[in-house]
C-alpha cells in the first residue's frame, strides 16, 4: 500500500480524472485533484504532493507554465499526461523539468508503472545513504564520515558547501533551479540570496574541480540553475 505517497492530479477531463483517482486510491495512494492551472499551483503549495500528474491542455493556462512554477520551488517528479503528440511538445516539457511524458489515450497499468518508477526515484533521493561512498572520476564522497576527497586527498568543505554538494549529487543529471536550491538549503529564496549561492558554488567548484575553467562535475544552466553530471 502507498498511503504515504500523495499524487496531485491536474486534469480538466472529468472522466479521466475520475478513472485515474479511482485507480490510484485502489493502489493506496492519497490523491489531490485540480482542474485548472491556478488550482494546481495553489494545491501544490498547500499539500506538497510527492508526485504530480499533469495535463497540458488546461482551461486557464498552458500546462507548461505549471511545470515552470513548480520547478521554481520543488523537484518533485512531474509526469505529463497529454493529448499532444508532437515531439517538440515532449521535448519542451522535458526541458522545462518534467520527468516523464505520456500521450493520451493511455493504459492505466502503464501509468501506474511510471508512477512506481518516479516513486523509486523519490526513495533514492530521500535515502542517499543507501550507498556509503559516492565516486565519480577523481571525486569521492564518504557519506558515513562526511568526508570529501579529490585525487585521494581530503578537501575541507564548509557545512554549507557539503550540503550543496550532497543536494547536487542526490539529483545528479537534473538541472536544479536557483530557487529550488535556495529553498532546500536555506529554507527560503530571496533574489538577494542568489548572489550568495553563486559565491558558495564558486567556492565549492574551486575545491572539487581540477580545472575551474572547464567544469567536470557541476555544470551551469545559464539563467536557470546548476546540474551535477550523471557520470
Amino acid at each position: 500500500m502507498e498511503e504515504n505517497i500523495t499524487v496531485l492530479i491536474v486534469e480538466d477531463d472529468k472522466y479521466i480524472m475520475s478513472l485515474t483517482t479511482m485507480y490510484l486510491k485502489d493502489e493506496g495512494y492519497k490523491t489531490v485533484e485540480a482542474v485548472t492551472g491556478k488550482e494546481a499551483i495553489s494545491l501544490f503549495y498547500v499539500n506538497k504532493p510527492d508526485i504530480i500528474l499533469l495535463d497540458l491542455g488546461l482551461p486557464d493556462m498552458d500546462g507548461m507554465e505549471v511545470i515552470k512554477q513548480i520547478r521554481e520551488k520543488s523537484n518533485a517528479p512531474i509526469i505529463v499526461v497529454s493529448a499532444r503528440e508532437e515531439e517538440s511538445e515532449k521535448i519542451r516539457a522535458l526541458d522545462l523539468g518534467a520527468d516523464d511524458y505520456m500521450t493520451k489515450p493511455f493504459h492505466m497499468g502503464e501509468l501506474l508503472a511510471r508512477i512506481r518508477v518516479s516513486q523509486r526515484k523519490l526513495s533514492s533521493i530521500a535515502n542517499p545513504t543507501n550507498i556509503e561512498t559516492f565516486i565519480c572520476d577523481y571525486l569521492t564522497v564518504d557519506y558515513t564520515k562526511g568526508l570529501v576527497f579529490v585525487d585521494g586527498e581530503e578537501v575541507h568543505l564548509t557545512p554549507m558547501e557539503y550540503k550543496l554538494l550532497r543536494l547536487l549529487i542526490n539529483n545528479r543529471g537534473k538541472v536544479l533551479t536557483h530557487n529550488y536550491i535556495l529553498n532546500q538549503i536555506w529554507g527560503y529564496s530571496e533574489s538577494n540570496d542568489a548572489k550568495s549561492l553563486r559565491v558558495f558554488m564558486a567556492s565549492l567548484r574551486r575545491k572539487i574541480e581540477r580545472d575551474t575553467t572547464s567544469h567536470r562535475f557541476i555544470r551551469t544552466q545559464v539563467g536557470v540553475g546548476y546540474r551535477f553530471v550523471e557520470k
